[in-house]
């Protein structure tokens, strides 16, 4: 009777202790740049420049999972800023971490200024600048932060996530870039994606490629998630809050 008592209590005592293993709260920190604080999906956090939003998919995560987060990330990041102002909030017990960087070191907005404004051939030069950019300098201000992450997160499951195409060729836009540019831009996108995809599987980090859950949902599509040119100027070309919850949520969870 004694010895089936005591087996009884230990049994017991270790379901407990998985029990609060499987509970314990996700440490999560979302590094990056715009598209991770959620410039453009508006229900701002606070007044600050970074543009934290209440529908950019890491607060999304945060609330749904439970998981505690320290967001981090914030408009018009580049590797620099990353290391200098976000990663000191990683240590040993972050468990998961997101990160999305590169578009703005690239140039991503001067892409955009000489295409909307340069014509074709302007948007080509600055497309074909900003690609070879990605391709040759890029990898080392990647593999720079990727190295500080898991150095100071050894612990963490980091989700690198990529950036969407931003038109659907064809579609339904009249006026504004032609195809041709639009073009140029979507393939600038595709190396910009291919380099910080290869640079996270060096890490040994999971790359989650957002450009299938925005296939359908493009500017010029009948149902974009992204802004075109708008007001605020720094807000066109990024997600919408639909595009938070319905492209960045789910990809990002599937890489988790």
């Amino acid at each position: 009777m004694l010895r089936t008592l005591v087996v009884s209590v230990v049994a017991c005592v270790a379901t407990l202790g998985f029990a609060g293993v499987a509970q314990a709260a996700t440490n999560y920190v979302a590094l990056g740049d715009s598209y991770s604080s959620g410039v453009g999906a508006g229900s701002y956090l606070d007044s600050s420049s970074c543009k934290r939003s209440a529908n950019a998919y890491p607060y999304q995560y945060a609330q749904s999972s439970g998981a505690s987060l320290s967001f981090q990330a914030c408009s018009g990041a580049k590797t620099s800023d990353v290391l200098n102002n976000q990663v000191g909030a990683l240590n040993s017990s972050t468990s998961l971490v997101s990160i999305t960087i590169g578009g703005n070191d690239a140039g991503f907005s001067n892409v955009m200024t000489n295409c909307v404004l340069g014509g074709d051939s302007a948007c080509k030069t600055a497309v074909t600048s900003a690609e070879n950019y990605a391709q040759t300098t890029l990898p080392g201000l990647l593999d720079n932060v990727y190295r500080t992450i898991k150095s100071k997160a050894p612990n963490a499951h980091v989700v690198v996530l990529g950036y969407p195409h931003f038109y659907k060729i064809g579609g339904s836009c009249v006026v504004g870039l032609s195809d041709t540019a639009r073009g140029y831009i979507n393939g600038g996108a595709d190396v910009l994606n291919t380099v910080i995809s290869k640079e996270a599987s060096n890490a040994g980090f999971t790359f989650a490629d957002v450009r299938p859950a925005f296939t359908g949902h493009e500017i010029c599509s009948s149902s974009s998630w992204l802004h075109s040119l708008t007001w605020p100027i720094d807000e066109s070309y990024h997600p919408t809050a639909t595009g938070q919850k319905s492209g960045y949520l789910p990809t990002f969870k599937t890489g988790i």
